[in-house]
C-alpha cells in the first residue's frame, strides 16, 4: 500500500539533512534529475562499497572493471538497444501529457482493491507481451482512465518511445559520428569479456562486475530518486558453461536476497516477481521487489541472458568471443548470468527502511524525533564526538579521539547547542554512536556514548572506543 506521506517526509528529510538536492534548484531544478549532498555522497559511497566488496573481495572468482561511458555506436546496435530499446508510450491529446503506459495502469491499479488490481495488472502484462498496443489502449478507455492533468481519457494510439541519450563525437559537425549515453553498464562487460579473461587467466565459472552511471531518457520519472534519467547501476555479468545457466540462476536468485537480507532488512520487505514478458535475450528472469512507500517496486533483476550478448558482439565486431574450455576440450560462447540493481534505488531503499518518526512523550513532557536507523556500515559518519563544553581541555581531548579514529571511519565533530540538540541532530543523520567528552573524561578516562537506536548511555574507557566502533561497523 503507497504511503505518500512517508515518501514525502524522506523527500524533506534529505533535503533538509544534507543527503539529496533537486539538481540545479537554483533555476528551479532539473526534472528527475538529483545531486547528493554531503552524507548522501557518504551513504551512497558505503553501499556501493559494501555491494563491490561482496562481489569482488568475498569472492574466489569474480573480478571489477570500469569500462567508459562512451562505446562505439555499433555495440548498441548489436545489443539490440538501438531496435529495441524502448517502452510504450501514449499520449493525451488535451494536456499533450506523454504517459508510459505500464506506469498509467499501475498509478490506476493502486486506485482499486486488492483483487481487482491484481487483475488488471495481470491483464496488461499479458498484453505487454502480446505486444498488443491496441488492446492496451482499450484498456485504458475500457477502464476510464484519465489523464491526471486534463482529466480526460481523450488518448492517442499506444506507440514505442526510444530511451537512449545521443550525442556527437568529433570536433567538426559535419565530421561527428552519433553516439550515445550508455543506457545500462553490462554491455561495457560484454566487449571485454576476453581481455578480462584471458587478462586474468580467469576459468569459467567467473563472473565481471562494475558500477558506473548510465541513462535513460525517461519519460515519466516519478518516485523521488527511484527512477531517474541519471542513475548508478551496480551489474555483474556471470559466465558460464551453457546447460548450466539454470541451477546458477537459482544460486544468483538466493545469494543476492541474503545480500539484501544481510542490510538487516526483514524478509517480509522483500519478494521475488518472476517475469510473464521476457526481455529478447532473457530465458529466465526475475525482479527482487522492496516494499517501498508506494509499494512493492523492483531494486534488483537477475537474469538469465543466455548467450545472446557475446553472440551478438562476434556478429557485428567480426571477432571471435570464445571460450576455450579445457575440461572438455571443446570452444564454446558462454552463457551469462546477470545481477543488476539500481544503486540509487538502494539509497532509496535504505532511507524508507531506516526512516523513523519516534514519539518519546512522557506524562512529564512532550518530546519525539526523527531517526535515520541505518546499519552501522552504511552510516554517513560512523561516530560524533561531542565535547560537554567549549574549554577545561575537553575540545582538545575530542579532537584527539578524532585523529585517533578518522584514518579507520568518518567522524564527526561539534561542540555548539546542547548535548540534547546535538544528540537529535545525530540521530537525523543516522548516526550510530555519539561519545561525549565531560571532566570526569580527564579524571578517570572514561566517556559516555550513546547508542541511537535505543538512545541508551554507558561509560566506557576512551580508549576502547575506537575498538567498540571498528567491531560495530565492519562490513563481514
Amino acid at each position: 500500500m503507497a504511503n505518500d506521506n512517508k515518501l514525502q517526509a524522506i523527500i524533506g528529510h534529505c533535503k533538509e539533512y544534507g543527503f539529496i538536492f533537486q539538481s540545479s534548484e537554483i533555476y528551479d531544478g532539473l526534472s528527475a534529475v538529483y545531486d547528493y549532498g554531503q552524507y548522501g555522497a557518504e551513504l551512497k559511497k558505503n553501499i556501493r562499497d559494501y555491494w563491490w566488496r561482496s562481489m569482488t573481495q568475498m569472492q574466489d572468482n569474480i573480478v571489477g572493471i570500469d569500462a567508459a561511458i562512451f562505446m562505439h555506436p555499433t555495440v548498441w546496435k548489436a545489443s539490440g538497444h538501438v531496435d529495441n530499446f524502448s517502452d510504450p508510450m501514449i499520449d493525451n491529446k488535451d494536456s499533450q501529457k506523454r504517459y508510459r503506459v505500464d506506469h498509467l495502469i499501475e498509478g490506476y491499479a493502486e486506485t482499486l482493491e486488492a483483487d481487482a488490481a491484481a487483475a488488471i495488472i495481470k491483464q496488461m502484462e499479458l498484453l505487454l507481451e502480446a505486444n498488443d498496443f491496441a488492446g492496451l489502449k482499450s484498456l485504458i478507455e475500457d477502464n476510464k482512465i484519465n489523464c491526471a492533468i486534463s482529466g480526460t481519457c481523450n488518448w492517442t494510439d499506444v506507440r514505442q518511445f526510444n530511451l537512449m541519450f545521443s550525442t556527437e563525437m568529433g570536433s567538426v559537425a559535419d565530421e561527428a559520428n552519433v553516439v550515445y549515453l550508455r543506457p545500462e553498464t553490462a554491455q561495457g562487460i560484454f566487449v571485454n569479456f576476453l581481455n578480462v579473461q584471458k587478462t586474468g587467466r580467469m576459468k569459467i565459472p567467473f563472473g565481471i562486475a562494475q558500477t558506473g552511471k548510465a541513462f535513460r531518457n525517461e519519460i515519466v520519472a516519478r518516485g523521488f530518486i527511484f527512477r531517474m534519467r541519471e542513475f548508478e547501476q551496480m551489474e555483474m555479468q556471470f559466465f558460464v558453461k551453457p546447460g548450466t545457466q539454470k541451477e546458477w540462476y537459482e544460486y544468483w536468485k538466493e545469494t543476492r536476497m541474503k545480500w539484501h537480507l544481510s542490510l538487516g532488512i526483514g524478509a517480509d520487505k522483500y519478494k521475488f516477481h518472476d517475469h510473464v514478458k521476457l526481455a529478447h535475450y532473457a530465458d529466465m528472469a526475475c525482479d527482487i521487489e522492496y516494499d517501498f512507500p508506494m509499494g512493492f517496486k523492483e531494486v534488483e533483476g537477475v537474469h538469465s541472458r543466455t548467450d545472446f550478448d557475446l553472440k551478438q558482439h562476434q556478429q557485428f565486431s567480426g571477432k571471435k568471443l570464445t571460450y576455450f574450455d579445457t575440461d572438455i576440450n571443446q570452444h564454446y560462447v558462454p552463457y551469462v548470468i546477470e545481477t543488476s540493481i539500481g544503486l540509487d534505488r538502494t539509497v532509496m531503499m535504505i532511507l524508507s527502511e531506516a526512516y523513523v518518526e519516534e514519539d518519546l512523550s512522557t506524562e512529564e513532557k512532550q518530546d519525539s524525533r526523527v531517526v535515520l536507523k541505518f546499519p552501522p556500515m552504511l552510516a554517513p559518519i560512523k561516530l560524533a564526538v561531542l565535547p560537554l563544553t567549549k574549554k577545561d581541555g575537553l575540545p582538545e581531548l575530542a579532537k584527539e579521539l578524532i585523529n585517533d579514529c578518522r584514518s579507520q571511519f568518518k567522524c564527526f565533530y561539534e561542540e555548539k547547542d546542547s548535548i540534547g540538540k546535538r544528540y537529535r541532530r545525530m540521530d537525523a543523520l543516522g548516526t550510530p554512536f555519539c561519545v561525549t567528552i565531560d571532566h570526569q573524561t580527564k579524571e578517570d578516562g572514561t566517556v559516555t556514548i550513546r547508542y541511537r537506536d535505543s538512545m541508551q548511555q554507558e561509560r566506557i574507557a576512551l580508549a576502547d572506543v575506537k575498538k567498540l566502533v571498528m567491531e560495530k561497523i565492519a562490513m563481514f
